[in-house]
């Protein structure tokens, strides 16, 4: 007994290979699904005033014209009816091609019966879903958010409308610091002139002092010419200080009199500079922290955290994820020029579960990822990326080279949380894991442990210092 008929209207297959129309006809009408066939491109378009098809299944590369302009010629009558295109040319470009003309999905051949049913069924319930359409608005918000947490940012962002003073903004890696930032300045007496941000934490420390201060021709090997820098940029307007909590304590000092009475020198000068820029400075550390471990000075502290913001991470708003969500998908397809893509209710409630570590920064990312790579226009919990959906991809299991997949994995996610310097930590993992087995292995013999890991004694010794590694000597 046949299943109930799947297709209120019928499952187009449409290929000039005899055989591949016969193994699709059988398996159609075993699963109960209705369908008709075509040996071609033309004749499936001849039949278009008569029906239209559920869905449409074709060879890429037929006699007559391609998979590809029947594709085109389809999408410009039906352009909500999903279509797999099939070709036996499993290359690059022929797959690239498909998806930029607009594809449901790409089956390259010999496919396997079932997978190619399970497509099937998949783009029936495709066709079958209200596609829900995304107005495009004129003017994107600024910063989203209905949670109370955001609301106090929001509010905080009005009562500063008129002010100059400096404000420290604090949150996590990704929760929109320099957005706030941007809002600040925007309904701030500084709107019109400029807005100049730079991240303390990804400039060298021997560079940074040029990039904020500037310099004179000369100063140094390779100044050939004056530059003004950030300070002087920024003149009558705003000047954004990211990761302020990473400056080196020598800058800290220079800023620190910026602050205080207004000037400064560029590096190699000699002449007092003013500067008329109110400071915003941002923070993912713990400053107050930082201050009692000596990292920070206190009386720096104390002139930037005049007026402070903490921004919530994702996991204390999470009413605000589906909003966010649609308006990243919103703004992915805009920006691309593609069509725009729909979570179903049960994936937009898997993402609100989410902690988000890397926060919105990591949730536009991962909206971006659905807009290029899902394979539908409304997405499911399975269409998200495993590392989303917690699987282990395949091949991963224990056994050797299994520590550097783990590794990639890591450094994966923390690049896709918006994380920046992932080096400095991961090797200090690295380093501190192979000597701490190195000295277990050993008995805590450090002449031979250093042996053992092909450096000297006195290296291995710096080495557990610098790390801190705790040993029985």
């Amino acid at each position: 007994m046949n299943a109930p008929d799947l297709g209120a209207n019928p499952v187009w297959i449409i290929d000039d290979d005899r055989s591949i129309r016969w193994v699709f006809e059988k398996a159609l009408a075993r699963e109960g699904i209705s369908h008709r066939i075509f040996a071609g491109a033309q004749d499936a378009l001849d039949h278009l005033g008569d029906e239209s098809p559920q869905v449409v299944v074709s060879d890429i590369r037929m006699p007559g014209f391609s998979g590809l302009e029947l594709m085109s010629r389809l999408k410009e009558k039906l352009p909500t009816t999903p279509v797999i295109i099939m070709t036996a040319y499993s290359d690059l470009e022929s797959a690239v091609a498909a998806f930029q003309g607009g594809a449901f999905e790409y089956l390259p051949k010999p496919f396997d019966v079932d997978h190619a049913i399970d497509l099937v069924r998949r783009a029936i319930e495709e066709s079958r879903r209200q596609v829900e359409v995304i107005p495009t608005e004129d003017e994107t918000p600024e910063i989203l958010g209905q949670a109370p947490a955001m609301q106090e940012v929001f509010r905080a962002i009005g009562r500063l409308s008129q002010s100059h003073a400096t404000v420290l903004i604090t949150g996590e890696s990704g929760t929109g610091k320099e957005l706030v930032a941007r809002a600040l300045h925007r309904h701030s007496p500084r709107a019109a002139r400029a807005f100049i941000a730079i991240n303390t934490a990804a400039i060298p420390k021997d560079l940074l002092e040029s990039e904020l201060f500037g310099h004179e021709r000369g100063a140094f090997t390779g100044a050939q010419t004056m530059r003004r820098g950030r300070f002087e940029q920024a003149e009558g307007g705003t000047l954004f200080l990211d990761e302020i909590g990473d400056m080196p304590p020598d800058l800290q000092t220079r800023l620190l009199r910026v602050l205080s009475d207004g000037q400064f020198y560029r590096v190699g000068g000699h002449t007092p500079l003013t500067a008329n820029v109110r400071v915003i400075a941002a923070t993912h550390q713990d400053l107050d922290a930082r201050v009692r471990q000596g990292l920070f000075r206190e009386d720096l502290f104390h002139r930037l955290n005049v007026i402070r913001l903490r921004l919530p991470p994702m996991r204390e708003r999470r009413e605000d994820i589906p909003g966010l969500a649609r308006h990243f998908l919103a703004k992915s397809a805009r920006d691309l020029g593609v069509e725009g893509k729909r979570l179903t209710e049960s994936a937009v409630a898997f993402l609100a579960a989410q902690d988000w570590p890397g926060n919105v920064r990591q949730l536009e990312n991962l909206c971006h990822w659905v807009t290029v790579m899902a394979p539908g226009q409304v997405v499911d919990v399975k269409d998200l990326p495993p590392e989303v959906r917690g699987e282990v991809p395949a091949g991963a299991s224990a056994g050797e080279g299994d520590w550097r997949r783990a590794l990639e994995r890591e450094v994966a996610a923390r690049l896709t949380r918006g994380e920046s310097g992932v080096a400095d930590p991961l090797t200090r993992d690295f380093e501190t894991a192979l000597i701490v087995k190195a000295l277990a292995h050993t008995g805590g013999r450090r002449i031979e442990a250093a042996g053992l890991l092909g450096i000297g004694r006195n290296t291995l010794t710096r080495k557990i210092q610098e790390l801190k590694i705790e040993t029985k000597d």
